[in-house]
């Protein structure tokens, strides 16, 4: 696999449950990363997210005080968030289609479903660096654009401007990882 040095990279996990939280540091620890928070609850989260500023927060949907969706929704929060852009990452074992869409529609960046692997995890963090989508912002939203691909069918003007440049490093990565299976 291709690797990406990702030890500059400051992340913030959230999960109320010891032993994911402990997974997901020894997955990033094992990429390169140096520098790992966590916290057990939304609460907390947004308390060392304000103090710590991480680059990347991986968040469970379901925990105690106030849950992945709330906490999304403070950070992408752009008059109180220090860094309202900040890539999300929902890791929740609810993969319903309505709860993907509810999360899109909060602000998370990328989704990835219980129980995580190493790779789905990294082709997460991954697109959320290399491929960031641009932010838009309405009256009700403010968050990555919902579209990550240009589709080749579409025959309409196109509402907002969207970065069609080929990442060569993602794409040698996405295929590598292909291939591995």
């Amino acid at each position: 696999m291709s690797h990406f040095d990702l030890s500059s990279l400051r992340f913030l996990v959230v999960d109320d449950n010891v032993h994911m939280r402990r997974i997901v540091r020894m997955l990033l620890m094992s990429y390169g990363a140096r520098e790992v928070m966590d916290a057990e609850d939304g609460a907390l989260a947004l308390e060392i997210f304000n103090s710590q500023l991480p680059d990347i927060v991986i968040a469970d949907w379901s925990m105690p005080v106030f849950d992945g969706l709330e906490l999304t929704r403070m950070l992408r929060n752009t008059d109180s968030s220090p860094n309202a852009y900040v890539p999300i990452i929902m890791m929740t074992g609810h993969s319903e289609r309505k709860r993907v869409i509810e999360a899109r529609d909060a602000g998370v960046t990328e989704f990835l479903c219980k129980p995580i692997s190493a790779r789905d995890l990294y082709v997460r963090i991954l697109s959320a660096v290399l491929k960031p989508r641009p932010f838009i912002k309405t009256k009700n939203f403010f968050g990555p654009d919902r579209r990550r691909f240009v589709n080749p069918n579409f025959g309409g003007n196109d509402r907002r401007a969207t970065n069609t440049e080929d990442d060569p490093e993602l794409d040698a990565v996405t295929e590598e990882m292909q291939r591995a299976g």
